[in-house]
């Protein structure tokens, strides 16, 4: 039995959630999120506690038991307290700054490199080493700072690069010489 599917789902104050067969609607205080899962598993409440239960243990439903849960849970704490990414960047002449609705990053290359920031998610740039992305879809958010980051991930030799903040980047030594 998955034990992340077997746990139940608490439902903070302020949050509502509505069951339309496999369709699920959680509206909060920051927005709201709606999401069609498969439809062999159950999802029902009772006093403000979510659970998913699955028909069979099959392969396949043992696998959608856990992630269904679990993306149920982040769209329950998307819509109460939001997610958020920081990244910094690492490098002599790196910087970052937010032009209108876009992401603008200066990371050594001949040109600027432009982000495009979807309905939905918010960034902002503290400072112009530091960028913090900010949503209540999980999946968009990590989707956006993973696109960030793969514009120049952090190098083994110098460590210059885009990181998240507290990732930890092992270092190589360089060439040694005779």
């Amino acid at each position: 039995m998955s034990r992340i599917g077997k746990k139940p789902i608490e439902i903070p104050a302020g949050v509502t959630v509505t069951i339309n067969g496999s369709e699920v609607a959680v509206k909060g205080p920051k927005g709201e999120l709606s999401r069609t899962f498969n439809s062999d598993l159950t999802i029902s409440m009772e006093e403000n506690v979510l659970t998913v239960t699955r028909p069979s243990d099959a392969k396949e439903h043992r696998a959608l038991h856990g992630t269904t849960r679990a993306v149920i849970a982040n769209m329950v704490e998307g819509v109460s307290k939001g997610f958020e990414k920081t990244l910094e960047l690492i490098g002599v002449g790196y910087r970052a700054q937010k032009q209108g609705n876009k992401l603008v990053l200066s990371v050594g290359y001949s040109h600027p490199v432009e982000f495009d920031v979807e309905q939905g998610l918010e960034v902002e740039v503290p400072s112009n080493t530091k960028v913090i992305i900010k949503g209540i879809n999980k999946e968009r958010v990590g989707a956006l700072a993973a696109d960030v980051r793969q514009v120049r991930p952090p190098e083994p030799y110098k460590g210059k690069g885009i990181r998240y903040e507290g990732e930890f980047v092992r270092r190589k030594e360089g060439k040694t010489g005779k």
